[in-house]
């Protein structure tokens, strides 16, 4: 790593790939923040305001210290595209924010620890952003929108390979926030309380739509035995009809109910609550880190046939028959539902295992990957 006019500098043999991001809001004072793990030094490692030249963290002495540089990439007038220049990046992340957003980092044992903004907390609460995701390392170019946090300022992508392909996610429309809030607050009360995801700003506009998830971290009494029935019925109707799910491999695997927990291929998993089906990280959702294969390929399509309400209509998960049945049940992930309804293409991920589909079924989860990538495109503010 060179050094030049006291700021550190990409080495000549180091990759560079470059992002275009376009700003098609009606704001002038949009910024792009571009963080991830540098894959060539294994390291937290944020972009500048230059959009090319990289900062690399100190490890900070105490929790929650701010970032001690403005790593703000101011975009253009709208209509403008800004080009910035990455090295190999792994869990990197795109934040777009009309104004500024706050960073903060915890000590680690080999290096700072980014605290990821959150839609919830004090100093981000009443700011407009939004986010896209993606992963370029020696393989491939990874790509996704996602709302299981919250959906914020749209963001769409166009991944172009070199072979002259380019694949789309085409996100929210300009007015896609709104919508997805006021589809919430008219879901029937007697299905839970789901207005309780709206945040406004302190103008009373539409701000953000909370994850479930963060819901409940807000409203610790939200969504309260939400699952509960649903998950007895799923566990009455599996006594005595085999569950069929269907993994890469091994294909589809026989579940019954006995003694109280599901037995699927030798893997048993007790009943989830609303929280462990909302996060698919937690009871029998939690992943242990020596967990065997076939475990890690039967939990999300668990996860999946519960926040998709699908497991008492079909007998098999992935549902064979896709998308069409999704969400039809009235215990199910509302969010998720209405997220894909407002989406352009019906494509983000809603909650952590969106991806999980049958073979020639649509992808929900509103990814784009290419071997032979060429450029990625991030639009912020809806087409």
């Amino acid at each position: 790593m060179e050094t030049q006019n006291n700021e550190q500098v990409l080495d000549a043999d180091q990759a560079r790939f470059p992002i275009h991001l376009h700003n098609s809001t009606k704001a002038d004072n949009v910024h792009a923040y571009v963080t991830g793990t540098d894959l060539q030094r294994g390291t937290l490692f944020f972009l500048r305001a230059d959009g090319k030249t990289p900062h690399y963290p100190e490890n900070p002495s105490s929790p929650g210290t701010p970032l001690a540089h403005d790593c703000a990439i101011k975009l253009g007038k709208p209509g403008s595209t800004t080009q910035v220049t990455i090295p190999h990046l792994d869990s990197a992340r795109v934040y777009f924010v009309v104004r500024k957003l706050h960073f903060t980092l915890n000590p680690g044992d080999s290096g700072p620890a980014l605290i990821q903004p959150s839609p919830t907390d004090s100093k981000n609460r009443d700011v407009n952003w939004g986010i896209a995701e993606f992963t370029w390392d020696l393989e491939r170019l990874y790509a996704n929108v996602s709302f299981i946090d919250f959906v914020g300022l749209p963001v769409a992508l166009a991944l172009e390979s070199t072979s002259g392909s380019t694949q789309h996610v085409s996100g929210l429309p300009a007015d896609g926030v709104a919508t997805v809030c006021k589809k919430l607050e008219h879901v029937s009360s007697n299905h839970g309380d789901w207005a309780k995801l709206v945040m406004k700003s302190k103008q009373g506009d539409y701000l953000r739509a909370i994850g479930p998830g963060n819901g409940m971290v807000l409203h610790p009494k939200l969504f309260n035995g939400y699952y509960e029935k649903y998950v007895d019925n799923v566990w009455q109707k599996y006594q005595d009809t085999a569950l069929l799910v269907n993994i890469p491999g091994p294909g589809k695997l026989s579940g019954h109910v006995r003694n109280g927990e599901l037995n699927v291929g030798g893997e048993s998993f007790a009943k989830p609550s609303t929280s462990d089906i909302f996060s698919c990280d937690g009871g029998p959702f939690t992943l242990a880190p020596n967990a065997p294969a076939k475990r890690k390929a039967i939990f999300p399509r668990l996860c999946a046939g519960f926040n998709r309400s699908t497991l008492l209509d079909d007998h098999e998960t992935p549902d064979p028959d896709g998308g069409q049945d999704y969400y039809k049940h009235a215990v199910t992930n509302h969010y998720a539902k209405i997220v894909h309804e407002v989406t352009q293409d019906g494509r983000g991920y809603a909650f952590p295992y969106d991806d999980v589909r049958q073979d020639g079924a649509k992808d929900q989860s509103g990814s784009v990957v290419s071997d032979h990538p060429e450029l990625l495109t991030i639009t912020v503010g809806g087409h």
